[in-house]
């Protein structure tokens, strides 16, 4: 019986030691950390709000950490194509994956066999930031608050026209989401893209878009497009005039987001780095600056909380892609 407590012991002793040497191996590791310069995969192309954003945030990133972060633009499945690309990396920090809340937490309900999972392939590392929408309509439309807009959607069931991105992206699943709290019918016109979605609006092809604030914003202060509100909890500084939708619609929120993961097996001491500096990175009074001004709100956020907001955010809009029927082709 001593002997097999003896062997007991020293087997805990050998677990204990060969965590240590791990934990010890990862901090030094995370001390030299990044030894070579550091390939951020954007999921979208170049001239987004993604690519922007990410393009900014690398920038200052490349001064903190003293390595070059090289933006590696990979769009293509609903930024399937750069997700798959990082969760095969070698897990050492030197890949990195930039992308909004669509390619995160809204594809993976709406495409069923993606070539990997966000939940067990990537780890969250930060987010840079939230970008509020703006609900806009053309200048012919005779509403100028949420209030009125309702109630003519409910006057006219189907007659306004709503376009967006595409099927399935955040400007089409936010007007959902309106429609599903308020009751109102409205059609929905897809375009390639928010760029020929906001053109079509300013020529009268639709009557409404919910948009990302820093795309839309040229088009509000030229007066092509009226503004109603933004989808934020609070007014936005770049849109002051604006009030929240949940003003006139309680507890409606959307938004994109942007946020930066690694490969799954990426070293704790790594990721806790990696988080500091993101977090130093978007506070830094300049970036703060050309964040707000794209539209971009930045929150600092532990890798708990993001998985955390990733994980909430990925069953709220799956209820809604569920509700509206929405479907990839």
């Amino acid at each position: 019986m001593q002997h097999q407590k003896t062997l007991a012991v020293r087997s805990t002793l050998v677990v204990a030691g060969v965590i240590t040497l791990s934990t010890l191996a990862d901090a030094a590791q995370a001390q030299v950390f990044p030894t070579r310069p550091i390939r951020l995969v954007v999921a979208l192309a170049p001239g987004g709000p993604t690519d922007v954003v990410s393009r900014t945030y690398a920038a200052k990133m490349s001064e903190l950490l003293g390595q070059q972060v090289v933006v590696d633009n990979r769009p293509g499945a609903g930024g399937s194509v750069a997700g798959e690309i990082v969760s095969r990396a070698p897990a050492d920090g030197h890949t990195l994956f930039s992308a909004a809340n669509g390619t995160i937490a809204i594809s993976p309900n709406l495409i069923p066999n993606l070539p990997y999972s966000v939940s067990r392939d990537l780890t969250p590392i930060a987010l840079i930031g939230n970008s509020p929408f703006a609900v806009m309509v053309h200048p012919a439309v005779p509403a100028k608050t949420m209030q009125e807009l309702l109630a003519l959607a409910k006057a006219h069931p189907g007659k306004i026209n709503f376009g967006s991105a595409g099927q399935g992206s955040t400007s089409q699943l936010s007007t959902e989401l309106l429609k599903m709290m308020t009751g109102v019918k409205m059609t929905h016109v897809p375009y390639k893209g928010a760029g020929p979605a906001l053109i079509g609006a300013i020529a009268g092809e639709i009557e409404l878009m919910i948009s990302g604030v820093s795309t839309g914003l040229p088009f509000l202060k030229q007066g092509k497009l009226r503004g109603l509100a933004v989808t934020s909890r609070q007014r936005l500084t770049v849109l002051p005039e604006l009030p929240p939708v949940a003003d006139t619609v309680p507890g409606y929120e959307a938004a994109s987001w942007y946020a930066v993961m690694a490969p799954a097996a990426t070293p704790r001491a790594v990721i806790d780095k990696l988080n500091r500096e993101s977090v130093a990175a978007i506070q830094s009074p300049e970036i703060k600056a050309k964040l707000v001004s794209q539209g971009v709100e930045p929150e600092p956020l532990s890798p708990e909380q993001l998985g955390e907001k990733i994980r909430t955010e990925t069953a709220r809009w799956g209820k809604v892609v569920k509700a509206a029927g929405v479907k990839v082709q």
